[in-house]
C-alpha cells in the first residue's frame, strides 16, 4: 500500500481529520472514505442533503482562438451543441474508441473551457491534451489552484440558499460570502451543485456548507450513490480499453463528426458491439464485487449493497445475447453461484430526477 506520507492531500484535509473521517488513500490522494457510515450519509443524499470533498479531481483550462475546435477533435460529444455557461459530459477517446477518460467540460467562452476530469487520470488526461495542442490554443493543468465541493440532494439548492438552475448550466456566485462558480453538475442522481472556489476559501466554504445543515459525506457513500444511478466509474467500469458503444455511452458520442477513435466506434455501433455493460440487481442474498465471473463469459465492473433497495446490485459485461432486461445471471460470490436479473438502467430512481 502506499505511505502515507506519498499521499497528497486536499485543501479540506484538516477538516475530515477533525470530524473523525476514516482516511484512506485514493488515487494518490488521502481521502475521506466516511464519516458516521457509509449507509447515513447514502440515505442522507437521498433525502436531504450531504456535501463530498471532491477536490482531488483535476481542472484543465483549454484556452485561446482555436480551443474549441481543438476540443472538438479529441472529445466525443459535440461542443457545438452548448453555450457560454454550459457544460457537457463527454468523453476522451483514443485511436481504438477506448476511454481515456470521462469528464464534464464547462464553457466558459468561445476560447476558454473548463475540464474537469477525474483525479486518476488528470495526469494522463493532460499529457494526452497537451501532446495533441494546436496553434492558437493552450492547455494549463490548474488542479492545484482549486477546491471543489459537491453538495448532492433533494435540499442541497434550498440549504444552500442558490436560485434553480437548468442541468449541465454554471455561473458565478456567492455562499455566505465566499465566491463560487456554482455547476449544477454532480455524480449522485439528485439534485445538486458542485463548487469551485480558490483552493484556499475551500475551508470557508465547507465550514458554511456544514452549517447548513449538509451532512458531510465521504467516497464510500459517492461510490453507492452513484451505481444507484449507474454513473459509470472510470478504472472499474470504462477504461482505455473498453468502448463507449459497450459501455452504453453511445450517447455521448456524436458521430457525424470526426475525433480520435470515430471510426472505430462507428465501426462498433454498425456491427453491434460483442458485449454490453448492464446494470442487475441479485436474486439472491449476496453483495457482487468488482471482478467476480458472471456465468457465460461476463464479468463485474462494479457492485455493492444499495443503501436505498437493501438488495446486492451491480454493474457488469456480458455477452450482448445476454444484455435484454430481465435475462437472467449467475454471479460467482467467493465461489458460490448466485442468481442475478439484468434491470434498466438506473437501478434506483431518484426522488428528484436531475442530472446527478
Amino acid at each position: 500500500m502506499e505511505a502515507a506520507t506519498q499521499l497528497r492531500r486536499t485543501p479540506l484535509h484538516e477538516r475530515h481529520a477533525g470530524l473523525g473521517a476514516r482516511l484512506v488513500p485514493f488515487a494518490g490522494w488521502e481521502m475521506p472514505v466516511q464519516y458516521a457510515g457509509v449507509i447515513p450519509e447514502h440515505l442522507a443524499v437521498r433525502a436531504d442533503c450531504g456535501v463530498f470533498d471532491v477536490s482531488h479531481m483535476g481542472q484543465l483550462h483549454v484556452e485561446g482562438p482555436t480551443a474549441l475546435a481543438f476540443l472538438q477533435g479529441l472529445l466525443s460529444n459535440d461542443l457545438d451543441r452548448i453555450g457560454d455557461g454550459q457544460a457537457q459530459y463527454t468523453l476522451l477517446t483514443n485511436e481504438r474508441g477506448g476511454i481515456v477518460d470521462d469528464l464534464i467540460a464547462y464553457r466558459l467562452s468561445p476560447h476558454h473551457l473548463l475540464l474537469v476530469v477525474n483525479a486518476g487520470n488528470t495526469a494522463a488526461a493532460f499529457e494526452w491534451l497537451k501532446e495533441r495542442e494546436i496553434r492558437g490554443s493552450e492547455v494549463r493543468d490548474a488542479s492545484a489552484e482549486y477546491g471543489l465541493l459537491a453538495v448532492q440532494g433533494p435540499r442541497s439548492l434550498e440549504r444552500l440558499g442558490l436560485p434553480d438552475a437548468p442541468a449541465f448550466s454554471h455561473a458565478m456566485g456567492d455562499v455566505d460570502g465566499v465566491e463560487v462558480m456554482v455547476c449544477r453538475t454532480g455524480y449522485t442522481g439528485e439534485k445538486g451543485v458542485e463548487l469551485l472556489c480558490p483552493a484556499e476559501d475551500a475551508p470557508a466554504l465547507w465550514d458554511a456548507v456544514v452549517a447548513r445543515g449538509a451532512k458531510p459525506c465521504g467516497l464510500g457513500a459517492r461510490d453507492t450513490l452513484r451505481l444507484e444511478v449507474c454513473y459509470p466509474l472510470h478504472g472499474n467500469d470504462i477504461t482505455p480499453d473498453t468502448d463507449a458503444i459497450s459501455a452504453g455511452l453511445g450517447w455521448t458520442c456524436a458521430l457525424g463528426k470526426e475525433f480520435t477513435g470515430a471510426a472505430k466506434l462507428r465501426r462498433i455501433k454498425e456491427a453491434g458491439p460483442a458485449r454490453r455493460l448492464v446494470a442487475f440487481v441479485m436474486e439472491e442474498k449476496a453483495v457482487p464485487r468488482h471482478g467476480m465471473p458472471i456465468e457465460g463469459g461476463g464479468e463485474v465492473t462494479s457492485g455493492t449493497h444499495s443503501p436505498s433497495l437493501d438488495v446486492g446490485i451491480g454493474l457488469g459485461y456480458v455477452p450482448a445475447a445476454r444484455a435484454a432486461p430481465g435475462t437472467e445471471l449467475v454471479v460467482d460470490v467467493r465461489g458460490r453461484p448466485r442468481r442475478a436479473r439484468v434491470v434498466p438502467k438506473p437501478i434506483y430512481h431518484p426522488t428528484k430526477e436531475d442530472d446527478g
